[in-house]
């Protein structure tokens, strides 16, 4: 697929994150995707890494059972045939605490046969664990 057809898959997901519609997500990625944001930690409950659609249907559970999202705005998009980076601007807060973050987010997708095979994201991590911890 073209740089632009790549794009264009991820800001569909995105547009799906934001709606909540996880089906339009698992759909745009492989059976054996390998999913993870921060994958060496262990700070957060969505941390570490995710196999396939199952596994990341996990990711979005943990994700969403401790924080609410407030804002998802991508910023900006660099894609390739094969790979996709994103930048965005993410506000959230701790559904135990209270506490908020206020961040950007990187996100980088490689793609194979115009799905998405492999995803990493980066957070800034020590917002995320003290909101959790409140």
């Amino acid at each position: 697929m073209s740089a632009e057809q790549n794009i264009k898959v991820i800001q569909t997901v995105y547009e799906a994150f934001s709606r909540g519609d996880l089906g339009v997500i698992l759909d745009a990625v492989t059976d054996d995707v390998d999913w993870a944001t921060e994958a060496a930690g262990r700070g957060a409950p969505w941390y570490g890494p995710h196999k396939g659609r199952d596994q990341v249907t996990d990711f979005f559970t943990q994700f969403g059972s401790a924080m609410e999202v407030e804002e998802f705005t991508p910023t900006a998009y660099a894609g390739t045939d094969t790979d996709v980076h994103s930048v965005v601007r993410c506000r959230t807060k701790s559904r135990a605490t209270g506490r908020g973050v206020d961040m950007e987010l990187h996100h980088y997708f490689r793609f194979e046969d115009g799905q998405i095979a492999y995803y990493r994201g980066t957070e800034d991590t020590a917002q995320v664990e003290a909101a959790l911890k409140g």
